[in-house]
């Protein structure tokens, strides 16, 4: 069928880059508006055909017959005492109000300053998974974000960034609402759009993605040569305890997570970083440090310790200060690069683990067994 016979408005950015192209071709332009138009849409955060300034009127009028360009709508913002900043964003979903979170984290210098601006973002709305810390792992999963709604979230954040700090951001994490592997495709295609030089045009190596231990996926990334960075959300470092706090544990244990660490690096030759939540009483032990360090051992990477911010109705509370310096003891005596993180945003709900929307509404589909 001819495209422009179709009834439903295509969204641009609902497309990749290859079939932007493929739908420019379709309405016989020339090659270089499918750059065009993906410029304006993810460089210049433009929605709207009529500003499209070098494309003719015609086109113009042509594209906003057949083409829509949706973006998700932010509707709040909430700033932190320490500077961190969580935005609330409505999806377009016409039968839905799904809405979903992301955060900036902005690291200063001494005099003030802004160093590094750290986006923190979603790839689903909810999370199936079901981890025993996580806010969003009690909400169930209601569907997945698409590569346009996660770099939508990356786009408006960026121009919050240069408006209030004069910068752009310098990082993306994804670790936000969701598991990123879960949804491979689209979290890959975001990772090329927000890296391309049409783009936002930030370099793969300050693009993290974060997962719960998908072995499939962390060896799809390998074998694909992907070249943003691999994180780790381990929070536990034996299997007994792992299944406590962990469903994705039952069916991917660490045997499993040790081939796949090891084939990821055997393929890409890149060091990875494992996410530790430090947990009171549970995790934080000198033991739990030394079987820690058997796992840092399976391939060259570092650990990212971090204090975690309570999260109401999670019975697991944040390490004591004396415990984590006992754990830390304990690392360094075996040779563990570590490092704490304070979790930030603890005021507004933007720390790990925090961001949950929906409250009071029916759940989404969760591995986590009813309580």
């Amino acid at each position: 069928m001819d495209i422009t016979e179709t009834t439903q408005k295509t969204d641009l950015k609902a497309l990749t880059k290859d079939e932007l192209a493929h739908f420019c071709s379709e309405l016989g332009l020339q090659s270089f508006r499918a750059d065009q138009l993906f410029q304006w849409m993810y460089q210049k955060g433009v929605a709207d055909f009529g500003d499209m300034t070098n494309l003719s009127k015609d086109l113009r009028d042509q594209l906003r017959e057949i083409a829509t360009v949706n973006r998700i709508k932010p509707v709040q913002q909430q700033e932190s005492k320490d500077g961190t900043i969580k935005f609330l964003f409505q999806l377009n979903d016409p039968e839905e109000e799904y809405k979903i979170e992301a955060v900036l984290i902005p690291d200063f210098f001494e005099d003030g300053a802004a160093h590094r601006l750290t986006v923190c973002v979603s790839s689903q709305v909810g999370c199936v998974f079901g981890c025993a810390f996580c806010a969003t792992g009690k909400m169930g999963l209601f569907r997945n974000l698409t590569h346009g709604e996660i770099v939508d979230q990356v786009q408006y954040i960026n121009d919050i960034a240069e408006e209030k700090y004069g910068k752009k951001i310098t990082n993306i994490v994804y670790m936000g609402m969701g598991e990123p592997l879960h949804n491979y495709k689209a979290i890959v295609n975001s990772a090329h759009i927000i890296s391309d030089p049409l783009s936002i045009e930030l370099s793969p190596k300050r693009i993290t993605v974060s997962t719960v231990g998908l072995t499939k996926q962390i060896k799809k990334l390998a074998d694909d040569e992907e070249e943003f960075n691999l994180a780790i959300s381990l929070h536990a470092p034996t299997d007994e305890k792992r299944d406590k706090i962990m469903p994705i544990n039952a069916s991917m244990n660490l045997e499993s997570l040790e081939e796949a660490v090891r084939h990821y690096y055997r393929v890409t030759e890149k060091p990875l970083t494992y996410e530790y939540l430090l947990f009171d009483n549970f995790n934080d032990s000198p033991q739990d440090a030394r079987d820690l360090a058997k796992i840092v051992k399976w391939a060259p990477s570092k650990v990212n310790i971090i204090m975690y911010n309570n999260v109401a109705g999670v019975e697991l509370k944040r390490a004591r200060e004396e415990r984590l310096d006992n754990f830390m003891r304990e690392l360094i005596k075996n040779d563990v690069r570590a490092t704490v993180r304070r979790s930030r945003g603890d005021d507004i709900d933007a720390g790990c683990g925090q961001l949950a929307i929906r409250e009071g509404a029916p759940k989404g589909k969760t591995m986590a067994k009813e309580e």
